[in-house]
């Protein structure tokens, strides 16, 4: 049988039927249970429980094959008697609200409801290989034993001090392994404690049985696996009691999400394990369980999927299953909504695989016609369309007076794309004006807030670009405001990325991130898994902080450069204004204080040259009583005078 999905809340049911695997069940985010068949790769069954939206699915289990009671038919033959063929049929779903479903895939329809067990939300439920009996474990930390065939309660005992997160039936149907954070082997005749296990420090969300044998002989193995574990433990019952440790471990990649094996009917008989992991990896391994293995075994063979595009993205896989050939898996992959199946063959030789797949081809978008009750009406291409306004349509519709200019088109023309419509939105255009209503305001960033979770939904660049341009803080807070809680996470991812990039864009990310942190602190804070999912942010904003030290010390030196190169600048620029001073004399009336200024240090050098050549003193004399003063323009026009005069003078001794 199929495993189940796990019981973690962020998990969603996903699980082959056994022996055949030509079904797959699902519960997507929705809460509809949908039941497609492996083989026509089609939706074969939808079902919308009554409560699904407050009573979400939380774990699904198939029950094992049986003989069908169908409905009135032709009499079969005396040769068909003897071969009565078994058929997947019952489907058992665990409920948040505490109730438990019976889905019955023949009927198309629900079986039945079994309530008054639980007070808590169901985790997990297993079918007993009596297909009248059903297990289930809830938040309340009991087991309840059902029957189906009355449809209600046998038996009912506690099972932990915390809630009870993942059951397994054994095959002959004599042991019960529950487990929530303390695994327990229970007897099912007495319900007594057979064995306890301890070894994870979180809540076990996988258990399953790996080899067909009594407990007496030590050769009774099962492994387990816990939420944000990444590995599988593999237990060995023994008779002597001495079985505190697991005997052998599976290195995974992340938390196990779905498993399903090949169990060993015998020593010589080895178990085949798939498993899916959360972030999308299938891992298969093969191993003899025969005893203590020290060492962490790893996958021989690891399956990783990608589309087909210039930068290929990774798809999750959501479920896998083993066939009867060695290299033969069936593969879920995609979303949950619409999966693609697909049965595979796989080299185990190699020890990493990658498959590229075009999702979008083959997503197949037919359904059965048993399951859609809408009739899509055929329309023939020479019919004509009546529109209103159009000749031969008796009233034409009068539009609104209200924003009628905005909304005229011509009818000829076709239907704009999203893209288009997307391109058209002005998202830079928030009313600021005073007068403005609070009212638009509002809608504005309600406007926003829609537009952010569907570009991260989509992972549209566009739309997430035009959203991240807005500067305003006011809008970015109530945007962030508004977010589901859903939504936070993937903006966090989103801010990451972004605040690696260009410092322009950067400087607009600190201000989203900081809006962020102000109002869902207090979710984030709640998350389990919170140092994984900031630890890149941390240390980013850690490394550039540490630069802005050398990067402050860097400024100062440059700054004290560029004064310097300004300094010297401003000198060289000196005399090149003297030089113009000295030709622009001729007019007395200039009034240009600069020039007389910054001659005065040429006017010294020419007075020295004129010692030398020993030039009268008087003019000297007078000029050094002119420098001594305060000099007005003109007092300093006639000393350049003065130094051409005597510059003449020098040249007629010459």
């Amino acid at each position: 049988m199929a495993a189940d999905a796990g019981s973690s809340p962020h998990q969603l049911p996903c699980v082959f039927s056994p022996k055949s695997r030509q079904y797959l069940a699902l519960c997507a985010q929705d809460g509809r249970l949908r039941v497609w068949n492996t083989d026509s790769k089609t939706l074969h069954q939808e079902y919308v429980p009554s409560a699904h939206l407050s009573a979400t699915c939380t774990c699904i289990s198939w029950g094992p094959c049986r003989t069908v009671k169908e409905g009135p038919r032709r009499k079969k033959r005396k040769s068909e008697m003897g071969q009565v063929e078994e058929r997947t049929d019952l489907l058992a779903m665990g409920t948040a609200a505490g109730t438990v479903l019976i889905y019955s895939t023949t009927k198309g329809a629900l079986h039945c409801t079994l309530d008054g067990g639980h007070s808590g939300g169901v985790n997990c439920v297993q079918w007993h290989s009596d297909d009248s009996l059903l297990y289930s474990g809830s938040d309340d930390t009991n087991i309840v034993e059902w029957d189906l065939q009355t449809g209600k309660m046998r038996s009912k005992w506690k099972a932990d001090r915390a809630a009870v997160t993942s059951l397994c039936v054994s095959h002959d149907g004599k042991l019960l392994l529950s487990a929530g954070q303390i695994i327990k082997m229970w007897d099912l005749e007495t319900k007594e404690v057979f064995r306890k296990f301890t070894g994870h420090s979180t809540a076990v969300t996988t258990l399953r049985f790996a080899t067909t044998r009594p407990p007496d002989s030590n050769g009774l193995y099962f492994l387990s696996g816990a939420a944000h574990d990444r590995l599988l433990s593999v237990w060995q019952v023994r008779d002597d009691g001495k079985d505190k440790n697991s005997v052998v471990s599976f290195t995974l990649t992340d938390e196990p999400q779905h498993i399903d094996l090949v169990m060993s009917n015998s020593k010589e008989e080895g178990v085949r394990l798939a498993v899916v992991c959360k972030d999308g990896q299938l891992h298969l391994f093969e191993h003899f369980l025969n005893g203590p293995c020290k060492k962490p075994l790893s996958p021989i063979c690891t399956v990783q999927m990608s589309d087909t595009k210039d930068s290929p993205v990774p798809i999750p896989l959501l479920a896998a299953a083993l066939g009867t050939d060695t290299r033969s898996v069936l593969l879920a992959y995609g979303t949950h909504l619409q999966p693609v199946m697909e049965r595979v063959e796989i080299n185990t030789a190699e020890r990493h695989v990658c498959l590229t797949r075009d999702v979008q081809t083959s997503l197949s978008l037919s359904m059965e016609t048993t399951v859609s009750k809408v009739k899509t009406p055929v329309v023939n291409a020479k019919s004509r369309l009546l529109v209103p306004g159009l000749p031969g349509h008796q009233a034409p519709v009068k539009g609104t007076a209200q924003g009628s200019e905005k909304r005229k088109k011509d009818i000829d023309t076709k239907e704009m794309s999203i893209a288009e419509r997307l391109g058209e939105i002005d998202l830079s255009t928030v009313p600021t004006e005073k007068g403005a209503s609070k009212g638009m305001a509002s809608l504005q960033t309600d406007n926003f807030a829609v537009l952010l979770v569907q570009g991260l939904e989509s992972n549209d660049a566009n739309i997430l670009n035009k959203v991240f341009q807005t500067r305003k803080d006011v809008v970015i807070k109530k945007t962030v405001a508004r977010l589901p809680l859903s939504a936070v996470l993937p903006l966090v991812e989103v801010i990451t990325k972004r605040l690696q990039g260009h410092p322009f864009a950067a400087v607009l990310m600190v201000r989203w991130l900081k809006a962020v942190l102000m109002h869902h602190t207090s979710y984030l804070a709640s998350l389990p898994d919170l140092v994984t999912q900031l630890g890149v942010l941390y240390h980013m904003i850690e490394s550039r902080v540490k630069m802005f030290h050398k990067l402050t010390k860097l400024h100062g030196k440059l700054y004290l450069l560029m004064t310097q190169v300004a300094t010297s600048d401003s000198s060289n620029t000196v005399t090149d204004v003297d030089h113009t001073a000295k030709l622009v004399y001729e007019e007395e009336s200039s009034e240009d204080e600069a020039s007389g200024d910054e001659g005065l240090p040429d006017d010294d050098s020419n007075w020295e040259e004129e010692e030398l050549m020993e030039e009268s003193k008087e003019d000297k004399k007078d000029f050094t009583d002119e420098e001594d003063e305060d000099p007005d323009s003109r007092t300093e026009c006639k000393a350049n005078g003065e130094e051409d005069m005597e510059h003449e003078n020098e040249s007629e001794e010459e």
